[in-house]
């Protein structure tokens, strides 16, 4: 199963963001395990260091990107898919490349705290707790 990460899902655990923290490492533990397919778009990396860097230092953030590079499989970001995101009906640019990467790649199902950002989306988009309450990983 192919499931694309959106970045506040990751930040949730890399930052332990309470409450979020628990189901969204949950989810991350099955790419971990490649019980699914994780993916996130190469947009997701400079975003993380963008944030972490702010409460952080900089080694503090690279080690994140680092963490998030070895379980996650990254999604090219070209111009087809830029077009395809400035053409788009999305109200924020960077969610439509998100989600024009993720669309892309054939993606079951998106996987955000979010799910306003992609209303226009045509692949299911779940929050972590549906996610974990739609599909068993036995």
């Amino acid at each position: 199963m192919k499931v694309y990460f959106d970045t506040n899902v990751l930040l949730d655990v890399l930052q332990a963001r309470q409450p979020f923290v628990v189901e969204s490492r949950r989810v991350w533990g099955l790419a971990e395990q490649r019980r699914i397919d994780g993916l996130i778009s190469v947009l997701t990396l400079p975003n993380i260091y963008y944030v972490a860097r702010r409460i952080s230092d900089r080694s503090a953030a690279l080690a994140m990107v680092r963490q998030v590079r070895v379980t996650f499989g990254i999604l090219a970001c070209d111009e087809g898919t830029v077009d395809r995101a400035l053409a788009s009906d999305f109200p924020d640019f960077e969610d439509a490349i998100q989600y024009f990467c993720a669309s892309k790649a054939r993606v079951d199902c998106i996987l955000t705290r979010d799910a306003g950002h992609f209303a226009v989306a045509a692949v299911p988009v779940l929050s972590p707790e549906q996610f974990l309450a739609t599909y068993t990983f036995g």
